[in-house]
C-alpha cells in the first residue's frame, strides 16, 4: 500500500477540516490507540470522515492513520472524537503490561545512556 500525503498542512484548511478546533475534546486517543470502523462511509460525509472510515476497515494506530492522512495528530484526534461520538468508529486500547505498570529501567543503566548520548 502507498502512502500519498495529502496537502492539507496549511494551517487555514486545519484550522477549516476541525471547525475552528485546536483540541479534541476527548483524551482517550494516545498514539497507539487502535481505531477500527465500524460502519461504512456514508453521502454527505466530510471527505476527511471518510478517508479515515476507509482507512480503518482494519484496526489501525492513531500515528498511522495521521501519516496516511498527512495530518498532524491533534488534528486526527479530533476528526477521531467526532466519529468515536457518532458511534462510526470504536478505538481499541493496548492491554496494560502485567502487573498493571511498566518496569522502570534501573537507575545505573540511566546513566551509562546518559553518558553515550553526552559522548555523541
Amino acid at each position: 500500500m502507498t502512502r500519498r500525503p495529502v496537502d492539507v498542512g496549511v494551517p487555514e484548511r486545519l484550522y477549516t477540516v476541525t471547525g475552528g478546533r485546536s483540541r479534541a475534546v476527548d483524551d482517550s486517543f494516545d498514539l497507539v490507540t487502535l481505531i477500527v470502523a465500524e460502519c461504512a462511509p456514508s453521502a454527505g460525509m466530510p471527505s476527511e470522515h471518510i478517508r479515515i472510515l476507509r482507512l480503518c476497515r482494519t484496526p489501525t494506530a492513531v500515528v498511522e492513520l495521521s501519516a496516511d492522512l498527512g495530518m498532524p495528530v491533534t488534528v486526527v484526534r479530533i476528526l477521531l472524537g467526532d466519529l468515536l461520538a457518532t458511534g462510526r468508529v470504536t478505538a481499541r486500547h493496548p492491554p496494560p503490561p502485567a502487573g498493571g505498570s511498566f518496569p522502570l529501567p534501573d537507575s545505573a543503566l540511566l546513566k551509562e545512556v546518559l553518558v553515550g548520548l553526552r559522548n555523541l
